[in-house]
């Protein structure tokens, strides 16, 4: 992973914690709820020692040495450990060899380059929050998994781009994702995260990315910057 990719990394965690901090009453003590309830308190399918449980909608920023993507996900918390999610997203993918350069005229190109890739896999996954009776709940770690089906949509390189766009073909595989993260404040009905993630999408046989030369593993490390909300 280049330079860039780790200030882009560290740029997003700063920018998370001091959305954190910014939760703080202005003694710096983060404020509770002094809500007293007297009586006997009967539990409920829908709420926990940790409080109320939530089904959430958000949105999915995505930076990796590929470029940058955009995604979706819906996440179904079953308790105050473990949630599960559908996710969708689409992000540029890029082979590793390639070279990009400058012409006379200011614009970019890759020498040798044959097709561009767009990544589209809707996966589902498990997440499971770490360390819960040990770290204050607004910093909420966790480890993730998800797998699913994914396509690849391949089109021409030496073509204008939205042009080429319309006239590519799809293909399709199975992969999945490792990562681990965070989701920052105290307030749980609204989620703010930050996240690193190893897509792994193999396409045996590969496509051909350079002149002569096949991709056959299109995922990689990417950091996403989480923002969503309860339904």
């Amino acid at each position: 992973m280049t330079a860039k990719f780790f200030i882009i990394v560290l740029t997003l965690f700063c920018l998370i914690s001091s959305l954190s901090i910014a939760q703080q009453s202005d003694n710096g003590f983060i404020k509770h709820d002094s809500t007293i309830i007297f009586g006997t308190v009967e539990p409920s399918a829908t709420t926990l020692a940790g409080g109320a449980l939530y089904n959430s909608l958000g949105v999915d920023v995505m930076v990796s040495t590929n470029g940058f993507g955009l995604g979706m996900f819906y996440r179904h918390e079953y308790s105050d450990e473990f949630s599960g999610f559908l996710d969708f997203s689409i992000s540029e993918a890029k082979d590793d060899d390639e070279k990009e350069f400058i012409d006379y005229y200011g614009q970019t190109f890759v020498p040798n380059k044959v097709n561009r890739f767009l990544l589209l896999p809707l996966f589902a996954g498990i997440q499971k929050r770490m360390f819960k009776d040990d770290i204050l709940d607004n910093f909420r770690p966790y480890v993730t998994g998800a797998v699913g089906p994914a396509m690849i949509y391949v089109f021409q390189y030496n073509e204008e781009y939205f042009n080429a766009l319309g006239r590519g073909r799809p293909h399709y595989t199975i992969g999945g994702y490792l990562g681990f993260g965070a989701h920052f404040g105290s307030e749980r009905s609204s989620l703010l995260g930050l996240n690193l993630r190893y897509y792994y999408l193999p396409y045996p046989g590969g496509i051909e990315s350079l002149r002569g030369v096949n991709k056959t593993q299109f995922g990689g490390f990417y950091i996403s910057l989480s923002y969503g909300g309860a339904l």
